[in-house]
């Protein structure tokens, strides 16, 4: 498995104002079937990275479908090859070193 975090970021829409996109957007991942974590400066994506970067299209064209003129998406992908990652790990690992 693999992490990916991702956003995506709507332009020429007319207003600075991006959360309809972010709800439309959580909406398609919840139909994905796979784990997720909305974060304040975006979503983070379990997965396999074949489904990781099929979603990360959806996502992206979706913005356009939902109105935005230009999308600026970035994506960040940790793919661990040696044991799994699961959402929550990372994070856990250093909240018990602390």
């Amino acid at each position: 498995m693999a992490l990916m975090e991702i956003n995506v970021s709507p332009l020429g829409t007319g207003s600075t104002s991006v959360g309809e996109f972010v709800v439309n957007m959580q909406r398609l991942l919840a139909g994905q079937g796979l784990p997720y974590e909305l974060t304040d400066m975006g979503t983070i994506i379990e997965g396999d990275i074949d489904q990781l970067l099929a979603v990360a299209k959806v996502l992206h064209e979706s913005t356009f479908s939902n109105g935005a003129k230009r999308v600026y998406t970035v994506i960040k992908i940790d793919d661990r090859r040696d044991k799994e990652v699961h959402l929550g790990q990372k994070t856990g690992s250093v909240k018990e070193r602390l």
